[in-house]
């Protein structure tokens, strides 16, 4: 008896970034590596690739999800933002500022995670304390810094767009 054929890839329709994007991807492609390897976008980091260290961290409808373990198949009508876009639209600018002046990042392997990461809690909470900070960032691991700075990275931009009535506008 033959046995039954499986697809082995994938056509998907997704917006990465505000751009339309169409694909084949292999069915069992993880959005990570579907971004860098078949788009290019390589601020996304594998790093343990099982959820576990946030390097990985993207924006899908809205949410944060870990990249290694999301399929790219599963996106088919998807809105998936990478920190390419949120950089490019100037959503982050005063995150990357904050991150910058605070020494909150070094070796910047976790910094693209983290970022989105601080993005989602602010848009979510944009008052938080230290301590939620910290418990927001849980999943986002970073071994140069310490977190002190990220958290008060962070904390410094929460800070200055409760005073601003326009939060992310670059300088």
């Amino acid at each position: 008896m033959a046995a039954k054929s499986i697809a082995r890839t994938v056509e998907i329709a997704l917006t990465v970034n505000g751009e339309r994007v169409e694909a084949r991807v292999e069915a069992g492609r993880h959005l990570v590596d579907f971004l860098r390897l078949d788009l290019g976008l390589t601020g996304s980091h594998a790093g343990c690739e099982h959820g576990v260290c946030g390097a990985c961290t993207l924006e899908v409808d809205g949410a944060i999800v870990r990249g290694c373990l999301m399929l790219a198949a599963q996106l088919d009508g998807a809105d998936v933002w990478t920190i390419e876009g949120a950089s490019e639209t100037n959503v982050i600018r005063d995150l990357q500022d904050a991150f910058v002046a605070r020494n909150a990042l070094q070796c910047g392997f976790c910094t693209p995670g983290m970022l989105i990461a601080a993005k989602a809690l602010l848009d979510e909470s944009p008052s938080p304390d230290r301590a939620m900070i910290r418990e927001y960032l849980g999943g986002n691991y970073c071994r140069c810094t310490g977190y002190e700075a990220i958290i008060d990275a962070i904390q410094t931009v929460a800070e200055a767009r409760a005073k601003s009535p326009t939060p992310g506008d670059a300088a």
